[in-house]
């Protein structure tokens, strides 16, 4: 496709801008040779005498000090225009930015899908399907042999059992990675308990601080799973790159100076390996949490820096279910 120079509306290019003062001193040069030519000051002098009582001969000062003032307030109107181009070209820049960003995330977003659904189909594929043929293969061998001695069909049992238990961990894994069954029946302090010990399995060389201050008990269903999820991916974050020592999670809710509403705040810190801030370019997780809080109308923040630590804070306005 051919590109075509553009130009921001109103302002003008450089050939038009020496044209117009090409012409305004072609323009001064022509009246001035035809005012000393035809001696016009005169002749206008001559005819106005007649008039003296009016002081005409005076209005030459006027009419110069007029044209001061005029090119006084065209020289404000064109840097405020230009102020307000510049101002509108940012602005078109930082759009720019923001659809470019929201098209990277959206593709992320289905890339993450896809590869999701791709682990899921693998993971159900390969544990429940394999331990499933291992169950019934095991049923099977004890059903053709109904009068064989007790002794022998104990280990088939057995080992349709462990196979059981295990489908039943990873049937549970998943279900909580889908969606958090604790925080429908437990509520969000009990699911984030639940939460924290989970991944403290899972990172037992790291201590995991949770503290929790406040009411949480009435939030609404939206709130209340962005603040799991919120702690979940910065739980994920800590154990995926933050190669650090401890953890506090600290969600407590409070009432904000100035508001009538109440506010909860999420700080999610770690000892660990930090990042350069400056540039820094954060991931699809910590884009995804930072879209999250900005839908209900919070504030995100990044804290970090080389070898001290990884920090994130949010607040969010509290919304009570109705």
């Amino acid at each position: 496709m051919p590109t075509f120079p553009q130009h921001s509306p109103g302002a003008p290019s450089g050939h038009s801008t020496r044209r117009d003062v090409l012409v305004i001193i072609v323009l001064a040069v022509t009246v001035g040779y035809l005012a000393g030519h035809y001696e016009l000051n005169e002749r206008i002098y001559a005819f106005t005498r007649q008039w003296e009582y009016l002081q005409l001969d005076e209005w030459p000062l006027v009419v110069f000090a007029l044209a001061l003032g005029l090119a006084w307030f065209s020289g404000r109107r064109y840097v405020l225009a230009r102020a307000e181009l510049l101002a509108r070209r940012r602005a078109e820049e930082q759009l720019a930015e923001a659809l470019a960003e929201n098209r990277a995330l959206a593709q992320q977003h289905v890339l993450m899908h896809d590869a999701a659904q791709k682990h899921l189909a693998r993971e159900l594929h390969d544990e429940l399907g394999q331990y499933t043929n291992a169950i019934k293969l095991d049923a099977v061998a004890i059903q053709r042999n109904p009068d064989c001695n007790c002794a022998l069909s104990v280990p088939g049992a057995t080992r349709i059992l462990e196979a059981v238990n295990h489908m039943h961990a990873v049937v549970s894994d998943i279900v909580r990675r889908l969606r958090p069954a604790g925080l429908d029946e437990l509520g969000l302090e009990a699911a984030l308990e639940q939460c924290v010990n989970h991944w403290q399995q899972r990172m037992p060389d790291t201590a995991i601080a949770l503290s929790l201050d406040g009411d949480f008990d009435n939030l609404g269903e939206l709130i209340t799973l962005t603040l799991y999820r919120l702690i979940q991916e910065g739980l994920t974050n800590a154990s995926k790159h933050s190669g650090a020592l401890r953890v506090d999670v600290l969600l407590k809710r409070q009432r904000k100076e100035g508001s009538d509403c109440d506010h909860i705040v999420l700080e999610i810190g770690d000892d660990g390996r930090g990042a350069d801030a400056q540039p820094y370019r954060p991931g699809f997780g910590l884009n995804s949490m930072r879209e999250r809080v900005q839908m209900l109308g919070g504030a995100f923040a990044v804290n970090t820096a080389p070898q001290l630590g990884f920090a994130i804070a949010v607040t969010l306005p509290a919304r009570d279910s109705t």
